[in-house]
Formats: structure tokens, sequence, C-alpha cells
């Protein structure tokens, strides 16, 4: 079986963690911060920022591929897949504004956890039948 959905997804994804990485970076640089925050309020946000998406991108990816490998339906890993890469876009921006964007944080975690419950759903369905 050659996987072509999910790697567009996390390549994707790929993109906006470097770009999540680099905000984090330019702090560091600009405020010679080499480890932790030094107790700067727009660092401490960008590696929250950075390490939400750590925290729910990979899981949600995995099941999606687990779901391509056992031959989901291509419009279901579409679907995942773009919840997951427009959630964690939206929160993203929405937790990095001055003051946060609070709708985006919400409609972002709520992509994401639906991509991760339909990536679950899927993965159980698919097991089973």
């Amino acid at each position: 079986m050659t996987l072509s959905i999910t790697p567009l997804y996390a390549a994707l994804l790929a993109v906006l963690f470097i770009v999540l990485c680099f905000r984090v970076i330019f702090i560091r640089r600009g405020e010679k911060i080499s480890l932790g925050d030094g107790d700067n309020p727009a660092l401490r946000a960008r590696i929250r920022v950075q390490a939400n998406f750590v925290e729910y991108a990979p899981f949600s990816l995995l099941l999606m591929l687990m779901v391509e490998l056992q031959g989901g339906a291509v419009i279901l890993l579409h679907a995942i897949g773009l919840m997951l890469l427009a959630g964690r876009a939206a929160h993203a921006y929405g937790l990095s504004q001055h003051p946060q964007i609070m709708p985006l944080r919400f409609w972002g975690m709520i992509l994401t956890f639906m991509s991760i419950n339909v990536g679950a759903l899927a993965n159980l369905w698919l097991a089973l039948v």
C-alpha cells in the first residue's frame, strides 16, 4: 500500500511547526536567552504555542496514519487531515495574539479534538469489521 494522504498533512503540519520553532528562536536570539524563558512573557507565550502544537499534532497524525494503513476512505482521511491542520493553525494563531483571540483558540481545539475523535472512531471501526 502506498501512503499518500497522511504524508501530505504531515508535511504541511511540519511546515507550521517550523514556523512556530523559528518564532521561538527569533526571540531567544534577540534577547540572548539560551534556556528556559528568561522570565520573558513574549518568549513564554511562544514556547507555549509551540508546545501545544507538539502535544496534539503527532497523536492525531498517528491515528490518521493507522486509518490510512487500514484502507480508510480517502474523504475520511482528508477530513481528519483538514480538521487537524485548520485546528492547529487556528489555535496557534489565536494563542499567539495579544490579546489572545479566544474564538480561534476555541475552534482550533474543537477541530483538533474532532480530528482525534474521528481518527479514533475510524480506527475502532476498521479494526473491528
